[in-house]
């Protein structure tokens, strides 16, 4: 056995390990079944369409007419060619869903202690520690897969960071480069951002340092490697990248055009999201306790409080059947905390963060002032509304920060920055070149500062309420005394994990203790600390995220059943939309049965987001009628689902009798509010693509015999045959998207135009005319060019990096 072969046998144990961890916790997996996972539900729904034109043709499609009357399916799972990174992740990701996603937080963690120099079995703990952190468990049972996948390369992308920084520039850059562009395929670029915070929070203390001792021309030089690694990953990920940023133009999250808003109040211009709406979730200060005792503030929105709550013996006293009970007390709203609702606290672990902070006390290297300080900003920012200096600070002067949501997130840097802390805190109580009194007092000094919060959280607990949010919804339908029941469930919880917290710091203090003074081995010592760790956070991961939310494949593969009203339009083999009354414009069954107006969507787009805003909100059914909304869903006091056919389906296409200019957005969305869309359409002439429009603006002539009709439709082509006597101009039911659509008139390119706000319209001349929509995405082209280029650039240097490793290690043998 070779002694490199001998120096990988413990990462191979390890790997293993994580393997059988990741399946062992998500066991359910492994007889086939799949976690049921709320948004993976509705992306299903979304995709549908795109799903099944795919699997039926063997093509990609790049536009769905299943949601938000048309759009680009670049945030839909879109497979770009020569997406070379994708591949490479997937292969990354291949054990089943979601123990993948564990499996990548263990490995990349584990990378990064490696990195910092970390024995490899405390770097084992840590890695164990961030992935079983309670937030980052919860994101992969409710199914934010994107998000939990970004967060899981943070390690990888700063693993190359620290390399470069730490002049070892080949594997640096390599590293970045690699780890960069898993980041950025993994496609939430609000967790991206985050990590770039916490990657400024890096430099800016090695530029400190470096500055210190006189090594800035080496940082610089560090500086200019991860600057070409970064652009390397970007160009092999340019199709996403750039068609994301097309689309967000368009999306909820560009500007809106208009001045005033749906009750004609001057609306102030915002170059991101809207303030309230960035700080819907804030984070409390106080709840920011959660953090180290997960109930504190009740926990979810849906807790389990068991058979020996309060609220539970109270429904049994009041003569409620058992089962009736316990179904009841299984999912109690008992998070009282400031936000709208949570379905879990953001859980780091009490010993994790006992030894993070031992850590600010031992750790001598430079790595703890970024990890400190990385955790400190990302806690603060998260409080977002309850600490305004700083949040309006950012979302007003800080770069592209305004342009995200549920700011509570960015804690995933803070779930990052604790574990590995506290890893090196550990590596520090084990190192015998450290003194012992060194160790004694960091030791104290972290038992002093837990067992203050402790005796502080105790104190003011009597200064709660306890109150939720949906108790006056409780007392009013059950009575008060439930009410009471609930709250003092609360109380018990605040005490009882308090106490548990309390607990598990005394035991680390005590083992770090026996350590010090020689009490017990250092393996002893190591395997202790990482079975608290499991214990601790395993335990409360369990509460929220286990075996009893999987399902039967079949459940999630067809994660929708239709209805009666369903199965009716199902019938009609027309092309045409469906809105459902109960889901607006937010959700997704719709659209996995239907081409509907609504969907489900963080960025949907913003022109049809406000004329439900400005006109459908005040039962302008002519917008519907526009869209070709030919099925409307709605409830019967029953609670049974009916589907109303509308007889004022404009239908797919119509020629118009009258065409109306108008000055500004302004005007043309209150415009909509009087016209007949059968026989009108108004167009912002200070926003055409082509002046043009111009010659087209006037009445026209219109007979029995003009008539535009759909011969054929998919997801990216639509053909039309047109019969009219007159030149005329032609109104489409589909969303206008200013990029990537070529129509065509008998074969000859032909301007269209976006009239009534959304739509598409075209001057056609007389006569019988085929006429064809066809999406072909500029961006796809360019963007897949560039990332062959970069992949090969890539491959190339990693092919440069091992024949020049081979080549040294020859030369020195």
């Amino acid at each position: 056995m070779t002694d490199r072969f001998k120096k990988a046998v413990p990462h191979l144990v390890v790997l293993l390990l994580f393997i059988a961890t990741s399946l062992l916790y998500f066991s359910p997996v492994l007889q086939g079944k799949k976690i049921f996972q709320s948004d993976i539900v509705q992306y299903i729904g979304m995709a549908h369409e795109r799903d099944e034109y795919k699997q039926a043709t063997g093509e990609e499609s790049y536009w769905t007419n299943s949601a938000f009357g048309g759009m680009p399916t670049y945030q839909l799972g879109a497979n770009y060619p020569h997406n070379y990174i994708k591949e490479l992740d997937r292969a990354l990701r291949f054990l089943p869903r979601p123990a993948d996603y564990l499996f990548l937080y263990f490995i990349g963690c584990y990378l990064l202690l490696l990195v910092l120099r970390v024995p490899w079995k405390l770097a084992a703990i840590g890695a164990l520690g961030f992935g079983f952190s309670t937030y980052l468990i919860i994101i992969l049972g409710v199914g934010h897969n994107a998000k939990a996948h970004a967060v899981a390369y943070f390690p990888w992308v700063l693993s190359g960071i620290i390399l470069a920084l730490r002049k070892k520039y080949v594997f640096g850059f390599l590293l970045t480069a690699l780890g960069m562009a898993l980041e950025i395929s993994a496609n939430h670029f609000q967790m991206t951002y985050y990590l770039l915070l916490l990657v400024l929070v890096l430099g800016a203390v090695y530029l400190y340092d470096a500055i210190r001792k006189k090594e800035l021309p080496s940082f610089l030089k560090s500086i200019g490697v991860l600057a070409a690694a970064v652009v390397l990953a970007i160009g092999t990920n340019a199709t996403n990248i750039m068609a994301t940023s097309e689309y967000a133009k368009w999306s909820t999250r560009g500007p809106s055009e208009l001045t005033t808003d749906p009750q004609g109040n001057e609306l102030k211009k915002e170059s991101g999201l809207d303030k309230e709406y960035i700080t819907a979730y804030s984070y409390g200060l106080m709840e920011s306790f959660n953090l180290f005792a997960s109930r504190l503030f009740g926990g979810g929105d849906q807790e389990d409080v068991g058979q020996e709550s309060n609220t539970y013996k109270f429904l049994i006293n009041q003569g409620v059947p058992r089962s009736q009970a316990l179904n009841f007390t299984k999912a109690l709203p008992m998070y009282w905390g400031g936000q709208p609702g949570v379905a879990a606290p953001a859980y780091v672990g009490a010993v994790l963060l006992f030894f993070f902070v031992v850590g600010l006390f031992l750790v001598k290297e430079k790595h703890k002032w970024w990890l400190f300080g990385g955790a400190v900003l990302s806690l603060v920012l998260s409080w977002g509304k309850n600490f305004d200096l700083l949040t309006n600070f950012m979302i007003d002067y800080f770069p592209l920060y305004n342009k995200f949501r549920a700011i509570t997130s960015i804690q995933v840097i803070l779930e990052l920055c604790v574990p590995v802390l506290a890893v090196m805190a550990l590596a520090a109580l084990i190192d015998r070149s450290v003194k012992s009194s060194e160790k004694l007092t960091a030791t104290r000094n972290a038992a002093l500062v837990f067992g203050g919060i402790g005796l502080l959280l105790f104190m003011i607990k009597g200064n709660f309420d306890f109150s939720g949010s949906y108790d006056d919804y409780f007392a009013q339908s059950m009575g008060p005394e439930l009410v009471d029941m609930i709250v003092r469930d609360r109380k018990d919880f605040y005490t009882h994990d308090l106490l548990r917290s309390l607990l598990f710091v005394g035991i680390s203090g005590v083992l770090s203790w026996l350590l010090i003074k020689g009490k017990v081995k250092e393996n002893l010592f190591i395997a202790g600390v990482g079975l608290l760790v499991l214990i601790d956070l395993v335990s409360v991961d369990k509460r929220y995220v286990n075996k009893d939310d999987f399902v039967q494949a079949r459940v999630m593969n067809k994660p929708f059943q239709a209805d009666a009203a369903d199965a009716q339009i199902l019938q009609d083999e027309g092309h045409f939309r469906v809105y459902d009354t109960q889901e607006g414009l937010n959700g997704a069954k719709n659209s996995y049965f239907h081409n509907s107006i609504g969907g489900y969507h963080a960025a949907k787009p913003k022109r049809l987001q406000e004329l439900f805003e400005y006109q459908v909100s005040k039962n302008n059914t002519e917008i519907l009628s526009m869209f070709n909304v030919k099925y409307i869903k709605r409830r019967t006091e029953e609670g049974q689902v009916v589907a109303m056919e509308n007889p004022e389906a404009n239908g797919n296409a119509w020629f118009i009798q009258e065409l109306s200019g108008v000055n500004g957005a302004d005007a043309e969305m209150n415009a909509l509010g009087t016209i007949n869309t059968r026989k009108q359409a108004v167009i912002d002439t200070t926003k055409a693509t082509s002046k043009s429009i111009l010659n087209y603006i006037g009445n026209y002539d219109q007979d029995s015999t003009s008539v535009i009709t759909l011969k054929s439709s998919s997801p990216d082509k639509m053909v039309y045959q047109s019969e009219n006597e007159h030149a005329g101009f032609a109104v489409f039911s589909e969303m206008y998207y200013p990029h990537g659509w070529k129509v065509t008139i008998d074969g000859e390119e032909a301007p269209h135009y976006r009239v009534n706000y959304t739509l598409r319209g075209l001057y056609v001349p007389e006569g019988s005319h085929e006429i064809i929509f066809e999406f072909v995405p500029q961006v796809v082209k360019t963007g897949s060019t560039i990332s062959l280029i970069s992949s090969l650039i890539l491959v190339l240097c990693f092919g440069g990096a091992i024949y020049r490793f081979r080549k040294q290690n020859t030369l020195c043998a």
